[in-house]
């Protein structure tokens, strides 16, 4: 493997499906890798917090700069983990190797967790409301998606015991499932592809998108309003993959009064719309993402790897059995 494929960006999704060829052959430098990628995230959502924090620059404070400075964070963030970091790697590859030099597979050592491991001795710890919404200022449509799929590539790396399941995952799981079935009734589609989806687009129910006002808008799977629709909306700023790059845009999303409104939306909209006609009943999990994607779901040109990715992961096959 070549160096410069490990140490990719944590933006850069594309760099996961090499530590993931890695992570077949027990190798040390994808586990190393991997550790880095995600401390440069966690460091990059950092700095975007802070620099939101401050009441901007009104006249550098265009579209444009906005996207060169969030380029510039996320140089940033890889200069600060390849300077040595805040030793997040460092304990995260102590747990991933730990696993991965475990001689049988069913049982894996007992692992602290980070918060025990003395990372965060002496960081204030920020009230449950204040960091959610921080996390909701940092995940937004897009983002959330690639957040969704480095979590499922860390799991695969790392295989997810039931015990082990973070518990937002398994609360979104458990909270979405009835209405999940419900869809899969109507559209013949698996109830865990749709769930798979639902925690792409949202970042496992994290990256909901909300009103102005932190109303939730039950919606799971980032429908926009469009003409047609004559229900509640919500207006957020969306990344989009527009000629060839990351772009934001402000687009109006449906608004619904429950996720089982949401799920019985999209069966609706999988059912009335002839582009999703080779989408319904599918069976297999490749065939029901790249159907998504060539009926232009969405415009991530790597939404298909990343739902199929998710679909066929440890992370949703031990929160569905938990």
């Amino acid at each position: 493997m070549e160096n410069a494929a490990l140490n990719t960006l944590a933006a850069d999704v594309r760099g996961l499906d090499v530590l993931r060829r890695a992570a077949r052959d027990n190798s040390p430098e994808a586990l190393k890798a991997a550790a880095k990628q995600f401390e440069a995230m966690f460091l990059q959502v950092v700095i975007k917090s802070m620099r939101e924090a401050s009441h901007g620059d009104e006249l550098f404070g265009g579209q444009e700069s906005k996207m060169y400075q969030d380029m510039l964070d996320q140089q940033w963030a890889q200069v600060m983990t390849e300077g040595g970091g805040t030793g997040l790697a460092r304990v995260l590859e102590r747990q991933l190797s730990a696993n991965a030099n475990s001689a049988d597979t069913s049982v894996r050592p007992e692992l602290k967790p980070l918060s025990e491991a003395g990372l965060f001795q002496g960081l204030p710890r920020m009230p449950a409301a204040a960091s959610s919404a921080a996390l909701r200022q940092s995940l937004q449509p897009g983002e959330a998606a690639a957040a969704a799929d480095l979590e499922a590539a860390l799991a695969e790396l790392a295989p997810v015991r039931t015990r082990d399941v973070p518990e937002h995952a398994r609360a979104f799981v458990e909270r979405v499932w009835p209405a999940a079935l419900s869809a899969s009734r109507a559209t013949g589609i698996p109830a865990q592809f749709l769930v798979a989806q639902a925690a792409l687009e949202t970042g496992w129910g994290r990256a909901e998108l909300t009103s102005a006002d932190g109303t939730p808008s039950h919606n799971l799977f980032n429908i926009k309003a469009g003409s047609s629709w004559q229900g509640q909306t919500v207006t957020v700023s969306a990344s989009e993959f527009i000629d060839g790059r990351w772009t934001k845009q402000t687009d109006a999303f449906r608004s619904y009064g429950s996720y089982e409104e949401s799920f019985a939306d999209y069966a609706r909209l999988l059912q009335n719309q002839p582009r999703y006609a080779r989408v319904l009943g599918a069976q297999d999990a490749g065939s029901f993402a790249r159907g998504l994607q060539q009926a232009g779901y969405a415009t991530d040109p790597a939404y298909a790897d990343k739902l199929e990715r998710i679909i066929k992961g440890p992370l949703l096959r031990a929160a569905l059995s938990g």
